[in-house]
């Protein structure tokens, strides 16, 4: 019993990270291909709304850094399920602050309309 417990202690992390990542790829993917990726009017928010999933891959590896000093966790699989989990956070924070501005300009189309 032990052993498998083992060898689902290495792979779940895998399967778990390869599942994130194939997911926000894909994603990201299908906005490139349908040419629909978030434009911010301003440099400062464009650079802003570019560096979202780098920084939240940076802040999840730090978040389980400080998390597997707190708790048993092994380091080395906390550090890569962290990222992966900003990864998420950072594609979902993009997603979010990329909407606001199609947001606005359709309420100002809608409010020509009428």
């Amino acid at each position: 019993m032990g052993v498998y417990m083992d060898i689902v202690q290495i792979v779940f992390p895998l399967i778990l990270v390869g599942g994130i990542i194939i997911f926000v790829i894909k994603r990201l993917d299908r906005k490139n291909k349908a040419g629909v990726f978030a434009k911010k009017s301003s440099q400062n928010a464009q650079v802003l709304l570019d560096s979202l999933i780098p920084l939240g891959m940076i802040f999840g590896s730090a978040a389980s850094l400080v998390l597997s000093i707190i708790f048993p966790f092994p380091i080395l699989s906390s550090i890569s399920i962290g990222a992966a989990v900003g990864l998420l956070a950072g594609y979902f924070a993009y997603q979010s602050y990329g909407r606001t501005n199609e947001v606005s300009k359709q309420k100002v189309l809608l409010k020509k309309m009428i």
